[in-house]
């Protein structure tokens, strides 16, 4: 079995309701961080983190939906205020709209091939909003996305 270039991560986006919050949560943060950047601390460092940083985003899910995209450029270290250490995911600041994929609810984040990503969308379609999610997810299920 071959071994892909890269992978990528797929996290909830707790507390948006739309890519346009995701943007301006991260918008608010931007005096924290390094120009051209975000950042996402999370509890668990990846363990396939070369495959990761050969490549990789990190894909957010929206209302059950995978709606975005953050290319992965790094992983850190934080240690937070309870002392303990941390994984910054260090992202690209330009928010990527994909395609929307339904996606069922998990914690924490999962690994995800570069053949299960969803496309980005063109640059004409920027501001396409997801569909509602009985429908994407009837639309998935006779394979059309």
């Amino acid at each position: 079995m071959a071994v892909a270039d890269h992978i990528h991560l797929v996290k909830l986006c707790v507390g948006a309701e739309s890519v346009a919050d995701l943007a301006e949560w991260q918008e608010s943060q931007r005096p924290r961080w390094p120009a051209g950047r975000a950042e996402h601390v999370t509890r668990m460092w990846p363990r396939r983190q070369a495959e990761l940083l050969a490549g990789g985003s990190l894909y957010w899910v929206i209302k059950g939906q995978i709606l975005c995209r953050q290319r992965l450029l790094g992983l850190e270290e934080r240690r937070g205020a309870d002392g303990i250490l941390r994984c910054a995911l260090v992202l690209d600041a330009a928010i990527l709209r994909t395609e929307p994929v339904p996606r069922a609810a998990f914690q924490g984040w999962r690994y995800l091939a570069p053949s299960a990503a969803p496309r980005d969308l063109p640059a004409a379609r920027p501001r396409e909003e997801a569909l509602p999610p009985g429908l994407a997810a009837a639309l998935a299920e006779i394979g059309l996305r």
